[in-house]
């Protein structure tokens, strides 16, 4: 990893993911994209604090978790990453797992940038809790709670590690990354007014 000594969050590279501008905008330029004014970040925000009031031991039972952390915060300096992780499981079999809940419909597919996440959310489990972290799980709140196991597997993990170089070094650097324009992505960016 780079030198520097910045922590991002793990929803940093999931923006990068969605566009490496983000990282641009955000840390270079110091230009916030006022997520707590769109719906589905309100609505998701609203869906997590009503699963971590409600009682949700069917769907831990069905996975086979001993016991359970809620809304816990990790980093790890070494991978400089940070977070707050909606749910961490301990499962029968000794290794731990991260829960997310999704505010959004199951489509046969899973996202890229869910995938990283829960991706993310191992291995800071592994580093500050000292447990092997297999899969990670997904429900989505949309699909009558329909929960998806997701593996960890080495590739992916790799994979996320180099987005994290890259992203260290457009913060070091200050470039401005290339990237595809996206007539589906544009359309939505709080960025495309600026982004050229």
């Amino acid at each position: 990893m780079g030198n520097t000594g910045t922590l991002i969050n793990i929803s940093d590279v999931l923006e990068y993911e969605f566009c490496p501008r983000f990282i641009y905008f955000m840390y270079c330029l110091d230009i916030k994209q006022h997520e707590e004014l769109r719906f589905k970040v309100l609505a998701g925000r609203e869906v997590h604090k009503k699963v971590t009031q409600t009682n949700r031991n069917y769907i831990r039972k069905k996975i086979g978790a001993e016991a359970r952390d809620f809304d816990v915060f990790l980093s790890s300096p070494d991978l400089h990453v940070k977070g707050i992780l909606d749910e961490i499981l301990f499962l029968e079999d000794g290794t731990a797992a991260p829960l997310e809940y999704k505010f959004a419909k199951y489509k046969e597919k899973m996202f890229k940038t869910t995938k990283s996440q829960l991706i993310l959310q191992a291995i800071l489990i592994e580093e500050n809790y000292g447990r092997k972290v297999e899969k990670g799980f997904v429900v989505f709140v949309r699909s009558n709670h329909k929960l998806v196991e997701v593996p960890i597997r080495q590739k992916d993990i790799d994979k996320v590690k180099d987005e994290i170089n890259i992203i260290l070094k457009i913060i070091e650097k200050g470039y401005y990354p290339k990237t595809k324009k996206n007539l589906n992505k544009c359309a939505d960016c709080c960025y495309r007014n600026i982004c050229v």
